[in-house]
């Protein structure tokens, strides 16, 4: 029997949440699903970042930016969401939320969470905590998150994880066109991917990269991403104080549109991917299918992902003596290659099935099973 999903998300931008969110539909669209996927469509958006499979329907709300301050932004963007999804939550047979956003809209509902924060912004917080604890069940993206979740709030999570695009990235290691349209921009490389942010370790990475930069003459540090509805804005003057300190001219791209993300990815020499927190990290896992190093923070997320696919760090000191010696001796990528081709949509999109039958039809309107 078919089964009427609805998923949840905030942005159609590029954000690891939004990437996993249209994967996770594609591919239960593949096995037979009626996938919608509702968003906030902010600033006039109606598509996502990235066509999406015409088997999978798209409903983007309309959400205008307002200039307003993050609370209230936080507000109006669960409200939004919840007035529009809440007409037609009652044909769904399943209600899946990829967000603590778009989780506080949608309850009841079944949510992912991809890692766990801390905010200081009273309705953050306490759109954090509801995420948390009001869903009708949990799915983490790691055994380290689900860890955290019943240390924390003494509540259960199945663990699905992520999918990899891996044919795509693998696929850009041969670009040679695309290859050579970054290099001939940017030159020599280590690329940072989600932008200027604290969870990120943006400024951690600046230091390491002021050690590195004389080991390594020519080498350029660039950053991709960074679209998000948080506020930054203290911490980006931070880290564009220190860069004045320390001399160094980071490249900040922004947002790179999706067809051209695969080429640079495998055009850097390597990849950092030293954030605080994370859930699982599509980011490097990627980077690894497309025959690139990574040196990643050493936490238990990451060491139970990747094993020794990756480099570790746990400073800017250690981040910079990785990333030397990756550059200097690069790993064999094959061991990250069949790593990150083991993680398919497919096998999460039938997992994903197996958590909804087990776990009852009654979701969307949050009964149990």
């Amino acid at each position: 029997m078919t089964v009427r999903i609805a998923l949840l998300t905030y942005s159609t931008r590029p954000r690891g949440g939004v990437v996993h969110t249209l994967a996770l539909a594609e591919a239960l669209a593949a096995l037979g699903d009626d996938v919608h996927v509702w968003t906030l469509g902010r600033g006039g958006d109606t598509t996502f970042f990235r066509p999406v499979d015409p088997a999978v329907t798209v409903h983007a709300v309309p959400f205008d930016d307002r200039g307003e301050a993050v609370g209230p932004r936080i507000r109006r963007s669960i409200d939004t969401l919840r007035d529009a999804f809440g007409q037609a939550r009652e044909g769904y047979d399943v209600v899946h939320a990829q967000d603590c956003i778009s989780a506080n809209a949608a309850l009841p509902c079944l949510r992912t969470i991809h890692h766990l924060d801390t905010f200081s912004t009273p309705e953050l917080a306490a759109c954090h905590e509801r995420a948390v604890v009001e869903p009708t069940a949990l799915v983490c993206v790691s055994a380290a998150v689900a860890r955290e979740v019943a240390e924390g709030w003494g509540l259960p999570s199945a663990v699905i994880p992520n999918g990899v695009d891996a044919a795509r990235f693998a696929a850009a290691a041969g670009d040679v066109a695309g290859r050579d349209r970054w290099a001939g921009r940017l030159g020599r490389y280590v690329l940072a991917l989600g932008g200027i942010e604290p969870r990120k370790g943006s400024i951690d990475l600046l230091e390491a990269y002021a050690r590195l930069r004389h080991r390594h003459p020519g080498l350029r540090l660039v950053f991709g991403g960074g679209e998000t509805l948080f506020d930054y804005r203290d911490y980006r003057a931070a880290f564009d104080r220190r860069a004045t300190e320390l001399g160094v001219r980071p490249e900040i791209l922004g947002v790179v549109v999706d067809d051209a993300l695969p080429a640079l990815v495998a055009q850097a020499d390597a990849l950092a991917f030293v954030s605080a927190k994370e859930g699982f990290g599509l980011a490097a896992m990627e980077a690894l299918a497309a025959g690139v190093p990574v040196v990643a923070r050493d936490l238990p997320v990451l060491r139970e992902v990747f094993a020794d696919a990756v480099a570790y760090a746990t400073d800017p000191a250690s981040v910079a003596d990785a990333l030397d010696r990756v550059l200097t001796r690069a790993p064999d990528p094959a061991v990250g290659q069949a790593l990150a081709a083991s993680y398919t949509w497919s096998r999460a999109a039938q997992a994903h099935r197996r958590l909804y039958a087990s776990t009852g039809r009654g979701l969307a309107a949050g009964r149990g099973p």
